[in-house]
């Protein structure tokens, strides 16, 4: 049988807690040696860039994923998304073609998921604000899918463009009936909040050292290729790391401007997010330590999140 799956079939098929328990258990299966590491190619093209990311996944059956996305940050200039592609999923088992599905709402879902899973092993139990730097297309997932991990009594959101943190915070609190506030002082927010994620496109750290205060965990998304980046060096170096892969994060991640800069090594890194679910590595050890999870991204997830939504448009 082959589907097409919309963003909007994706939306409505995989909530964020299918899809929590769908991306936790792809890493268990990963750390337990069950499936080959994903893989990754990256291409540039002028004012943007495309890469693919496919892996392979155990379910009912073998599954098989590849997910071909385009990243041009200058499109909503011109009334279009920024990221646009689709996954490609199929049976591992003889090669036949499942479904194709808008690589959008795969993204969003499957990123998110990932933070949730990490806050779920190294933020604390308690917290007392979140917030979330970058109000853009990955703004509200990541609220949809902390909030089945954690319950922040408050919410704060910052971006670049004040305008966007206000209007995100309007609709987050009204879909959420929890207080959001748009944060206009960076700094400040940083150091009231202890859950923080960074879904940005910015290509220059904006998280330093100094604004981060003892138990805060952080889930650092927006750095998915070697020119973005989102947290201080020095602050990488001080906080207990773990990431989704550590060769990819080396390469692309916060983890990549890090190394470059000298301050830490690929051996510096605590864990990968795979050995922390599956119990090999321990995750938060005390109420004081600052936690990062560079995160970016792997065929892995998109496998995970592809296979519930198609699951889930065939019941």
């Amino acid at each position: 049988m082959h589907r097409f799956l919309s963003a909007a079939d994706v939306e409505r098929v995989l909530t964020p807690p299918l899809c929590i328990e769908a991306v936790e258990d792809a890493f268990r299966q990963l750390a337990q040696g069950g499936v080959p590491a994903p893989g990754i190619l990256g291409l540039h093209a002028g004012e943007g860039s495309f890469h693919v990311k496919a892996g392979f996944l155990n379910g009912d059956r073998p599954y098989f994923a590849a997910k071909v996305n385009a990243n041009f940050p200058g499109n909503p200039r011109q009334g279009l998304p920024t990221i646009q592609g689709v996954v490609y999923l199929c049976d591992a088992s003889n090669g036949a073609p499942l479904a194709v599905m808008d690589s959008g709402a795969i993204t969003a879902l499957r990123t998110a998921a990932a933070s949730a899973v990490a806050a779920k092993h190294l933020a604390a139990g308690s917290c007392d604000a979140a917030l979330i730097c970058g109000c853009g297309a990955q703004a509200m997932a990541q609220v949809r899918a902390l909030r089945a991990v954690r319950q922040p009594k408050r919410w704060l959101a910052f971006d670049a463009e004040p305008a966007k943190a206000v209007a995100f915070a309007a609709a987050a609190g009204a879909e959420f009936g929890t207080p959001f506030e748009a944060a206009t002082d960076l700094a400040q927010a940083v150091g009231m909040s202890r859950i923080i994620v960074t879904c940005t496109t910015a290509r220059r750290f904006f998280i330093t050292r100094e604004m981060v205060r003892p138990g805060t965990f952080i889930a650092a998304v927006g750095a998915d290729s070697e020119g973005k980046q989102e947290i201080d060096p020095r602050l990488l170096a001080a906080a207990k790391v773990v990431t989704d892969l550590t060769a990819q994060a080396a390469a692309i991640g916060d983890l990549h401007h890090a190394i470059a800069a000298g301050v830490m090594t690929a051996r510096d890194v605590h864990a990968e997010l795979a050995e922390i679910v599956a119990g090999r590595k321990p995750g938060r050890a005390g109420d004081g330590e600052i936690t990062v999870f560079d995160s970016t991204g792997t065929g892995l997830q998109d496998v995970a999140a592809a296979i519930a939504a198609y699951r889930g448009s065939v019941t």
